[in-house]
């Protein structure tokens, strides 16, 4: 049997992946995971074929029941027929960056399902609960034909707003009698969210918790909420606005997939109120962050390429012994990169 494409030609493996191999896919997302010229080749190719796809951006505090629902919803879909990826980012290794592959052994029932894909990635520190690479991963398997993209975080409970700029649709998962509830308004986490789920329904005080969500929602949207996640009274004199969304608030009960098709048909829902807007706020945050990201990314290796490296080191030694402050380092290194790039 002839031997597949090899990893270091982007365009045979952006076909093959095309063309339905999983291996070539598993090989563009592990490029892309590690931010290699292949990974950039293949973007090239494959990010005008993408943006058909929902993403769905599931967070929420441990213990939530994420992956449990995460594989619910992978049931209901593939029950209507829709090709279902998954991107899973778990915590990483501090010393090997490696993830724990938690999330894909609970979903062990699909990998045999060829519309099925499910990519574990490693947060590698990376603040927000997102790997940084995980919008990136997401416009791969848009661009490869699934439907449904659903990019679970990893679940600390407190800084993974960053969630809703990688998704179309954000759901925020809360847990009964966890005291979660007061914790996700600190966090920002119910102002990012576009569905919030009760999930562990069968548990004594599932409806109670739905009922002060739903208090809690309509008490933020009378008063307002800062950057900081804090609500805000309105200055005298001037009217509250409202909030920019409502929430809807669901029960579901993953482990028997209680209250899996209506969330479903909520994520339909939200989906379809934005469909062919090509401006909506979360696509345009997600193409900032893409942006974003690129540029920090080529401004770190240009300053440590071998031609810059001491210089850079020079720069970043004087801010350690406190003979520069870090403005002025950011600032030296800048205005040399930008000597560099007049001077070429």
């Amino acid at each position: 049997m002839a031997a597949g494409p090899q990893p270091t030609d982007p365009d045979a493996l952006v076909d093959t992946a095309l063309a339905g191999d999983r291996r070539s896919l598993a090989r563009i997302l592990t490029a892309v995971e590690n931010r290699t010229p292949i990974a950039e080749a293949a973007l090239r190719r494959l990010y005008p074929m993408a943006g058909k796809a929902h993403l769905v951006g599931i967070t929420g505090p441990p213990g939530s029941g994420k992956s449990t629902l995460v594989s619910a919803l992978i049931g209901a879909a593939r029950a209507a027929g829709r090709r279902v990826a998954v991107i899973a980012v778990d915590p990483s290794s501090p010393i090997t960056g490696g993830a724990l592959l938690g999330d894909r052994v609970r979903m062990q029932a699909y990998t045999s399902d060829r519309d099925v894909f499910i990519r574990s990635m490693a947060a590698r520190g990376h603040a927000g609960g997102l790997a940084s690479t995980s919008t990136a991963a997401a416009a791969v398997l848009d661009a490869v034909g699934f439907d449904l993209i659903l990019i679970e975080t990893v679940g600390t409970g407190q800084s993974e707003v960053e969630v809703a700029a990688a998704a179309d649709t954000t759901v925020v998962l809360e847990a009964p009698e966890m005291g979660d509830e007061v914790q996700a308004i600190k966090a920002g986490l119910l102002e990012v969210a576009d569905i919030v789920v009760v999930n562990k329904g069968d548990r004594p005080g599932a409806q109670r918790t739905a009922s002060q969500l739903r208090a809690m929602l309509v008490a933020v949207g009378r008063v307002g909420v800062g950057s900081s996640g804090r609500a805000r009274p309105a200055p005298d004199g001037e009217a509250v606005r409202p909030r920019p969304k409502e929430p809807e608030v669901l029960v579901t009960t993953a482990l028997n997939g209680d209250g899996v098709p209506e969330l479903l048909a909520s994520l339909d829902r939200d989906r379809s109120r934005g469909r062919g807007a090509e401006d909506t706020p979360a696509r345009l945050a997600r193409a900032e962050a893409q942006v974003w990201a690129i540029l920090a990314d080529r401004l770190r290796a240009d300053l440590h390429e071998p031609a810059n490296h001491a210089a850079t080191e020079a720069t970043i030694r004087e801010v350690a012994a406190h003979r520069l402050d870090p403005f002025a380092a950011a600032d030296r290194l800048l205005a040399r990169r930008g000597g560099r790039r007049a001077a070429g």
